[in-house]
């Protein structure tokens, strides 16, 4: 049993406005004992620049990445935003990357999205090259090589060290990965993992996927918080968020969250669910998504259920939860876990 279940915060990343409300649900976090709180951009806002600014408002809580988009920065431009981070909070940063997927590597960021698996693996190495110092930083890869001498360049490149001597050369670095290979990579060439959605009654699903984690890995997962005594009621927002992910968060030919979904023992369900989202049914939509399904990766309905259901979590491998919601949840999850 997993009796030290720490809280985390997921703030996401923002709407069509900048909310008014992050630094005081960080700073209400922290006081209520929860280890870290996160971050995240899409194609908006982006997850550093708010982080930075939470950060210089707390002081004890990590600041994680849930999660930077590969293709949005080079890996020498993360390295350095997060070591930077990582010295002004004073060594709070963990590093959450993703390869997010192909609508918005080609469609925002202008690159192909082709093997995403070596585009990880290369680009953590870089990172862990920068954060390491040792040398001036080489690679011979094939979508990040340092020096560059590809079409056009000037042949004048340089293996550079950071100016700036990192704060820690082991700064954590987790993934965000949903596919079997991406999950073993993860295990392999991460400090944790970040899961969009976990089922701590299914971990089957992902055992031989995480033997090669090293010890101390860790898992954050995030679990949807709806306390309400009417159970219906309170799968709603799960299953209006599953409805959405599973029926439009990817292209009818190739959607990892429903191809995960299937995984997970729903593969008739993750299809109709796509099928009504994109007939434009988006009702319908949400309502085929099964109640099992969202119940089993969240915490919802009256207080003592979620109570009840805390304890399955802590007997998983998952180390942390990520909690989103108000203070009251907040506020809630720390009296019924911590």
């Amino acid at each position: 049993m997993n009796n030290e279940l720490k809280l985390g915060l997921q703030l996401g990343y923002w709407g069509a406005q900048c909310p008014p409300n992050h630094v005081e649900l960080a700073q209400e976090a922290e006081r209520l004992g929860y280890d870290s709180v996160w971050t995240a951009e899409s194609w908006g806002s982006d997850a550093f620049t708010p982080l930075s600014w939470i950060g210089a408002q707390t002081s004890k809580i990590r600041l994680g990445t849930s999660v930077v988009q590969l293709s949005a920065r080079t890996p020498a431009a993360c390295a350095m935003a997060a070591l930077t981070l990582d010295h002004l909070s004073n060594g709070r940063m963990i590093l959450g990357l993703g390869v997010s997927g192909p609508q918005v590597v080609e469609g925002w960021y202008g690159q192909p999205y082709s093997k995403p698996l070596t585009r990880t693996r290369e680009y953590v190495d870089i990172i862990r090259k920068i954060l390491a110092r040792k040398e001036g930083v080489t690679s011979d890869s094939e979508f990040y090589p340092l020096p560059y001498t590809g079409p056009g360049s000037w042949g004048l490149g340089k293996a550079l060290k950071s100016i700036t001597h990192p704060l820690r050369a082991d700064l954590p670095i987790f993934l965000g990965a949903e596919g079997p290979k991406n999950v073993a990579q993860t295990a392999r060439i991460a400090d944790g993992w970040l899961p969009l959605y976990y089922s701590p009654y299914r971990e089957e699903v992902y055992a031989d996927q995480l033997i090669e984690a090293k010890p101390g890995f860790e898992i954050s997962a995030m679990a949807l918080v709806n306390i309400n005594d009417d159970l219906d009621t309170a799968l709603y927002p799960v299953k209006a968020m599953l409805g959405f992910y599973i029926g439009g968060m990817g292209a009818k030919s190739r959607n990892f969250h429903k191809e995960l979904m299937a995984r997970m023992g729903f593969s008739d369900e993750a299809e109709e669910i796509q099928d009504l989202f994109m007939a434009g049914k988006r009702d319908e939509a949400i309502a085929a998504v099964p109640n099992q399904f969202a119940d089993e990766i969240s915490l919802s309905g009256p207080k003592d259920r979620v109570r009840e259901k805390i304890k399955d979590w802590k007997k998983s491998s998952v180390t942390s939860l990520l909690v989103s919601g108000d203070i009251n949840v907040l506020r809630d999850m720390a009296e019924l876990t911590l």
